[in-house]
């Protein structure tokens, strides 16, 4: 269907980030510009047409008219020293900062030091958010916390600290910090459970996973939830789907996570989609891949095949 209107990457990490070293998607072109199709590997085919409807919307329908012209973004700190930690948050220009914590290779201990380091760069008027992805029970996340609160003199936000939903309800009973849910929204069949069960305080959305940018609008407005817009690695192609969705969003209340370039080695785009002082522009429509360098024929033809099926699932024609 789209194999001479689509563009395979695959983009080195500076950086090991949920155990990723390469980010590798497909790009496909319609009407309207281009989209991004990139769900990870460890997405089923089926839950991976989320993410082709999102590519499409983007590249056949375009999207909603926004409501503000610029997004404010945190620097990302990926599991690192505290002296790299200190130095990428310098470096950004950002006023808030997400922390991955609770990585299989390090330790809380290690964890305390990178969030300090974090508090040290941003200064006492910074915030200081961590992101666990789902690693802790719900004993070890409270003290977890209580150790990452106690490091970062107040946490704007804990994200996805455990697994499950109830899980997330339990821990929020129990600290006094606030919970955001990503995992429990973007792989769920039903992201609205969140805000039922009174598992979060806060909705981290994507809009690769939750179908596109009027999708994760209606997921936002039934919700009911302050909410962040976050990126899935993308390229500035799929970020511009995110800043699109921040700028649609009626209230903004929170920095995004959308200045996650920085993580990739290259980008497609001749002028990529990165943050000044904190601060990313809503582009009209997603850039072209006027700077990608073409995977390798072998990856080509896997996302192709990928592809493939997850269009056969989806009913797209």
């Amino acid at each position: 269907m789209f194999a001479e209107q689509t563009r395979v990457y695959a983009i080195p990490m500076h950086t090991s980030f949920r155990g990723i070293t390469v980010r590798e998607g497909l790009l496909l072109r319609g009407d309207a510009g281009w989209g991004e199709f990139c769900p990870f590997a460890d997405y089923t085919d089926t839950e991976a047409v989320p993410w082709l409807t999102s590519a499409l919307e983007a590249a056949e329908h375009g999207w909603p008219a926004p409501v503000r012209d610029r997004i404010p973004v945190n620097a990302t700190v990926p599991v690192v020293s505290p002296e790299r930690a200190f130095e990428i948050v310098r470096e950004s220009g950002c006023g808030t900062a997400k922390v991955k914590v609770a990585d299989p290779g390090s330790t809380l201990g290690q964890d305390v030091d990178r969030v300090a380091a974090v508090r040290d760069a941003l200064g006492p008027s910074g915030q200081v958010r961590v992101d666990a992805n789902g690693a802790w029970d719900v004993d070890r996340a409270v003290a977890a916390i209580t150790a990452l609160d106690r490091a970062a003199g107040g946490l704007e936000y804990v994200e996805q600290p455990c697994r499950t939903i109830e899980e997330l309800a339990a821990v929020r009973r129990r600290v006094n910090v606030r919970i955001a849910a990503d995992e429990s929204i973007r792989r769920a069949e039903d992201p609205l459970r969140v805000a039922v069960a009174g598992a979060a305080d806060i909705a981290v959305l994507k809009v690769a996973p939750l179908g596109g940018v009027r999708r994760a609008l209606a997921v936002a407005e039934s919700a009911g939830l302050p909410c962040v817009v976050s990126s899935a690695l993308e390229t500035s192609i799929g970020l511009a789907a995110g800043l699109a969705l921040a700028a649609a969003l009626p209230t903004l209340d929170y920095a995004c996570g959308l200045g996650t370039l920085s993580l990739l080695k290259t980008d497609a785009v001749t002028h990529p989609l990165r943050p000044t002082n904190g601060w990313l522009p809503v582009p009209r429509t997603a850039p072209a891949p006027d700077a990608l360098t073409e995977a390798d024929p072998r990856t080509r033809d896997r996302w192709l095949s990928r592809l493939g099926r997850v269009t056969a699932l989806s009913g797209h024609r």
